[in-house]
């Protein structure tokens, strides 16, 4: 098991007592319905906060394959977020690079995450997409 697998585990099985931070930012666990199987697929994920609204980057380290989560979002935007012990229904909408608030909160999940996207962004010619992510009202 990786560190981001026993990251994942311990925020999981802890219920969000564990695991909310990871290297000095927060984290939360996105809840998706796989776009194949249908089952539910949960990821940890650093965010960033956009007043109520959660960022998160579809970066998968700067591979030049998105992550899973990104074709399911696309699939079903109802997903299910879990930031420490509180979990939501929320809505995903992806944001892309050409989007207009696109710089704005590419900057807000950079910043957040100590510059980490940008190396990540120049790994790959990819664009890497930031995924908006609302509480259900």
């Amino acid at each position: 098991m990786n560190v981001l697998n026993v990251h994942q585990w311990l925020y999981t099985r802890s219920g969000g007592r564990v695991g909310h931070r990871l290297i000095g930012v927060p984290c939360l666990l996105l809840r998706t319905t796989g776009r194949k199987s249908g089952l539910v697929r949960t990821s940890a994920l650093v965010y960033a906060r956009d007043g109520e609204r959660y960022l998160l980057v579809a970066s998968n380290g700067g591979a030049d394959r998105p992550p899973g989560w990104l074709f399911n979002i696309q699939a079903e935007p109802k997903v299910e977020i879990q930031v420490a012990t509180l979990t939501t229904p929320a809505n995903a909408t992806v944001v892309n690079a050409g989007d207009a608030e696109y710089p704005r909160l590419w900057k807000a999940v950079n910043d957040n995450n100590h510059g980490r996207y940008d190396g990540y962004q120049a790994k790959t010619s990819r664009p890497i997409p930031v995924v908006v992510v609302a509480p259900a009202p």
